[in-house]
């Protein structure tokens, strides 16, 4: 028992070391101080506030592009005119939070999002072929027995209203 107790403990210090040597991959210095993309999304500054509030400013105006516009510039009445303009600041609104602390971090989850997406171990055509029949027959299983239980309670309920 105690040697597969040390067994136990030796694998989870190991997956320990292998986690803590990925996250050290993803993890950014800043200021002498190692931090990792929470610590850096959890972070705020004023840059980042600004940022913030520069992009809900743009994305309030976008909105107002369509209905107000055309009545203060004429180019505006062409609709093209309008979707590009709306393209155009919805891009900006898009940059400037991915300037922000929240912004980085969110593009470090993606990048770690794909590298998990690669490791998946995909089912091939026979183990996707014999889930997918599993699946329909459960949800029919689950479908009769949610339409016997409507009936029933249909039944139940009929006898005391009528």
């Amino acid at each position: 028992m105690s040697n597969n107790q040390d067994n136990l403990e030796t694998k989870l210090s190991d997956a320990k070391a292998v986690a803590g040597g990925m996250l050290s991959k993803d993890k950014h210095v800043s200021a002498g101080n190692q931090t990792t993309a929470v610590e850096i999304a959890k972070t705020g500054s004023v840059k980042d506030v600004i940022l913030w509030l520069l992009a809900a400013v743009v994305l309030i105006g976008a909105t107002l592009v369509n209905q107000y516009l055309p009545g203060y510039w004429q180019p505006a009445n062409d609709l093209w005119v309008r979707i590009g303009i709306i393209i155009a600041l919805f891009v900006f609104a898009l940059l400037c939070l991915a300037m922000t602390n929240q912004g980085r971090a969110f593009k470090t989850l993606l990048k770690d999002a794909a590298v998990e997406l690669r490791r998946v171990t995909w089912p091939g055509k026979d183990e996707t072929f014999q889930y997918t029949w599993q699946t329909i027959v459960m949800i029919a299983v689950v479908g009769l027995l949610v339409w016997l239980l409507d009936n029933f309670f249909n039944w139940f309920v009929g006898i005391f209203i009528g």
